[in-house]
């Protein structure tokens, strides 16, 4: 069983999580790719997240009719900080060894992974696929502390869309694939944004997510008085 974990704020989700999540499962051949919404991240303040309640059942409705995804309440019910360590390891003990973590992050968020707590035991537990997140380069990873050695040409052609992947390390876990993806003009903070200045962002949400914030009167405020930004 080969299962995507796909974590993030998701605040909200919307078309660009979406197309990430299809074809990283696709490409890497993933049985499931599980959304795991944020508690409290250590990198990012929690005033500046939507209730918790909300962004998963954005994620809900937003993959609802996809078998192969699912979402996961796993950090959204831990009352401390949320480490992803404490996460792939209590998957691990639900799943079961048989399981294959891909672990599921965009590029600018990965340049922090040295950062993060146990990185070292993150990557013997999962094997990390690393997705294009303009204007960040690949080739800015050369030399990241931890990783599998990755050719410079390599990232460059990447950079360059003149490849669209790269493998590094063992095939299984510890290793490391980078996947430069076709650009996706959505953003989480673009779309509050609109909401809150009363634009329409049909384009950039599922149907079901953009009815879900209009009805429960998400992103509405000035953020300086609500905490919801960021």
């Amino acid at each position: 069983m080969k299962v995507g974990l796909f974590g993030g704020t998701f605040n909200p989700i919307h078309v660009c999580h979406l197309a990430v999540a299809a074809q990283c499962r696709d490409r890497l051949h993933l049985d499931r790719v599980l959304f795991i919404p944020s508690g409290d991240p250590p990198h990012k303040p929690s005033g500046s997240l939507a209730p918790a309640r909300h962004r998963v059942e954005m994620v809900r409705r937003a993959i609802a009719g996809e078998p192969a995804f699912s979402v996961s309440e796993i950090e959204v019910r831990r009352t401390s900080t949320s480490y992803s360590i404490e996460t792939v390891r209590a998957l691990r003990a639900d799943q079961g060894p048989e399981a294959a973590f891909f672990f599921i992050i965009g590029l600018d968020a990965f340049f922090e992974f040295p950062t993060w707590k146990e990185p070292g035991e993150l990557l013997r537990l999962c094997h990390f696929v690393v997705v294009s997140r303009p204007p960040c380069a690949f080739r800015s990873l050369a030399g990241l502390a931890l990783l599998p050695p990755v050719d410079s040409a390599a990232l460059a052609e990447l950079d360059a869309y003149r490849r669209d992947r790269v493998d590094a390390g063992p095939s299984g876990n510890a290793g490391l694939t980078l996947l430069a993806l076709p650009p996706c003009d959505a953003s989480a903070s673009e779309i509050r944004r609109r909401i809150r200045t009363g634009r329409s962002p049909s384009n950039l949400l599922p149907a079901s997510v953009e009815s879900y914030i209009i009805h429960s009167h998400l992103y509405q405020e000035d953020p300086d008085r609500t905490g919801v930004e960021g």
